[in-house]
C-alpha cells in the first residue's frame, strides 16, 4: 500500500493541498487512490472550492471540515478513519458522503463531536469512542444497506440517526454512557426514512403516564425512543431493549414476561396506548407483532394482570410442512371453540403472508403456503425461518391477543 503523510508531503496536488497553520485545506481536486494511505496529522479542511474523493484509506487524527464535495466511488472500498489523540470535531455546511468509516478515540468523552451531517453506504464501525451530535446539530444517515459494527455503552451515537433504504435496522444510538438500541422492520422503497434517538429520562414530565390505556399497568419511567417516519408511507414493525442491570426498571420484567409490551405515546389521544409486543428473552427485546399503528415517542410498558392472554388455547409454532403427518400445518389447540377468531402471520420484514378467519375449520389451516389479501404472492411456499403470528378470538366478553414466533423448518 503506497503511504502518504500530509503533515510532511503537502504539496501531493500542486496547488490543491496546503498546509495553514498546522491545517490541511483542500482548495481543488483531491483524488485518494485505492491502495493509498493518507495520514492526516493536523485538522483538515475541505473547502467550498475542494473536491475530495477518497477511494483508498484515510486516517484522520484531527478535525474535520466539509464545505465541499466529499465522496468515494462505491467500485471500491473507501475507508475513513476518525482516529484522534483529542477530542475531535466534524463540522461542514454540506453533507459529507463516506463508504466505509471507523470511529477509533478513547482519549475523552465523547470522543467525536457531530456538527455537520454525514452520510455512510459501507460500514460504520464503532470500535470505540461516543458520537455525540443531540447538542451540537449534526446528523448520521445510514444509507440503503449500510451498516454498523462494534457498537456498545463505550461507542455509539448520542443523538440522531437517520436510516434510508429498505433494509431492517438496528440504530447505533445511547444516551450518557449506556447503548440501548431500537430496531425497525424492513421499509417497502429505497426512499423510505426513519429517524430514531434514545433518552436515557422519565418521560412523564412531557407525557403524562398517568395518561393512558387501562389495559397498561406500568410505563418505564427511566427511558424513552423516539422513532419518526421521516420519507415515505411505509410502516414497519418496532423493537426495543432492555438493559435490567442499568436503565430499565426491574418491576417492568417480572414475571410473566408475557406482559411487557412496546407502548406508544399518541398524540391524538394524549395518551399512551399498547403497540403488542413479542419477547426475546435472550436478546432482551420485544417486538410489536404488526406493524405500529403511528410513530413518535416510544417505551416499554407492562399490562395488568388481568388483560393477559389467558390459557384457553396451546399453540404449536412448529410447522415443518414436508407431508408426513407431523407438524404440517399451524395446530392451535382450542381454537375451535372460538367462533369469531382470526389468525394472521408476518414475516420478519412484517409483510403479512396469511390471514383467515374461523381458523381450522374446514381445512382452513396455514400450512407453510401463502395465502389470505394482503400477501406477498399468493400460493407460494413460503420459505422456512421465522415468522410473526397474531391470533385473536373473543373470549367472556373481551378480544384476546395473542402473539409469538412461528417456525417453519424443511426438515
Amino acid at each position: 500500500m503506497k503511504k502518504i503523510n500530509l503533515t510532511y508531503m503537502f504539496l501531493l496536488f500542486s496547488g490543491v493541498v496546503l498546509a495553514q497553520t498546522g491545517q490541511t485545506v483542500n482548495k481543488g481536486i483531491l483524488y485518494v487512490s485505492p491502495g493509498t494511505l493518507v495520514s492526516v496529522e493536523s485538522d483538515f479542511d475541505n473547502t467550498d472550492l475542494g473536491e475530495y474523493e477518497n477511494n483508498g484509506e484515510v486516517l484522520l487524527k484531527g478535525n474535520f471540515n466539509n464545505n465541499g464535495i466529499t465522496t468515494f466511488n462505491p467500485s471500491y472500498a473507501g475507508y475513513t478513519r476518525f482516529e484522534g489523540y483529542t477530542q475531535q470535531n466534524i463540522t461542514g455546511s454540506i453533507p459529507a458522503d463516506f463508504n466505509n468509516v471507523l470511529f477509533y478515540n478513547s482519549n475523552q468523552q465523547p470522543a467525536f463531536r457531530l456538527y455537520g451531517d454525514i452520510s455512510i453506504s459501507g460500514n460504520a464501525d464503532f470500535y470505540n469512542g461516543i458520537v455525540q451530535n443531540d447538542v451540537f446539530g449534526g446528523i448520521i444517515i445510514f444509507e440503503n444497506e449500510a451498516t454498523h459494527t462494534n457498537t456498545s455503552d463505550d461507542s455509539f451515537v448520542d443523538g440522531h440517526v437517520i436510516k434510508t433504504g429498505y433494509n431492517n435496522f438496528t440504530y447505533p444510538i445511547g444516551d450518557g454512557q449506556y447503548y440501548r438500541y431500537a430496531a425497525i422492520s424492513a421499509p417497502e422503497e429505497i426512499s423510505d426514512s426513519f429517524t430514531a434517538k434514545y433518552y436515557m429520562e422519565d418521560s412523564n414530565a412531557l407525557y403524562p403516564h398517568e395518561n393512558r390505556a387501562q389495559e397498561i399497568e406500568l410505563i418505564d419511567g427511566r427511558e424513552y425512543w423516539t422513532i419518526e417516519r421521516t420519507e415515505g408511507e411505509a410502516d414497519v414493525l418496532v423493537t426495543l431493549s432492555w438493559d435490567e442491570f442499568t436503565t430499565t426498571p426491574s418491576e417492568l420484567l417480572v414475571e410473566p414476561t408475557e406482559a411487557i409490551r412496546v407502548v406508544r405515546w399518541d398524540e391524538d389521544s394524549q395518551m399512551w396506548v399498547d403497540e403488542g409486543g413479542i419477547q426475546d428473552m435472550f436478546d432482551r427485546t420485544v417486538t410489536t407483532p404488526v406493524h405500529v399503528s403511528g410513530y413518535g415517542v416510544f417505551t416499554l410498558g407492562r399490562l395488568r394482570r388481568g388483560y393477559l392472554p389467558t390459557e384457553d388455547i396451546i399453540i404449536y409454532n412448529g410447522v415443518t410442512p414436508d407431508g408426513d403427518g407431523q407438524n404440517d400445518y399451524f395446530y392451535i389447540e382450542g381454537i375451535t371453540a372460538h367462533p369469531g377468531n382470526t389468525v394472521q402471520i408476518f414475516n420478519r420484514w412484517g409483510v403479512m403472508v396469511f390471514e383467515t378467519a374461523e381458523y381450522d375449520s374446514h381445512g382452513n389451516v396455514f400450512d407453510g403456503v401463502s395465502s389470505g389479501r394482503a400477501t406477498v404472492t399468493q400460493k407460494d411456499k413460503l420459505p422456512a425461518g421465522t415468522y410473526f403470528y397474531v391470533i385473536q378470538y373473543p373470549n367472556q366478553g373481551r378480544t384476546v391477543k395473542k402473539t409469538g414466533y412461528l417456525y417453519i423448518s424443511t426438515e
